[in-house]
């Protein structure tokens, strides 16, 4: 299936998760920055401060922040921490 990344609403709905996710990620002395999503649903974020060194972050990325946002955004498919 190919996401129709053109919607506006599908990136408007992944920020709109990100935010809710960013207090408690902030809290902990990290942030989220999304980066983009590509024709496969998969969203590509990147953890920074805290977060982006932290041991248990791709546990973070997995168990919350792909869970939260694969349960308000139909169609996304994955999150994964952006290589760029």
């Amino acid at each position: 299936m190919t996401l129709d990344t053109t919607n506006p609403d599908v990136e408007a709905g992944v920020l709109e998760a990100i935010e809710a996710i960013r207090p408690a990620l902030q809290a902990d002395g990290g942030d989220i920055v999304f980066k983009r999503i590509d024709d496969d649903g998969v969203v590509f974020v990147e953890l920074v401060g805290a977060c982006g060194t932290c041991p248990v972050s791709t546990m973070t990325l997995k168990a919350g922040v792909e869970r939260i946002i694969m349960d308000r955004v139909p169609g996304i498919t994955a999150v994964e921490q952006d290589g760029d």
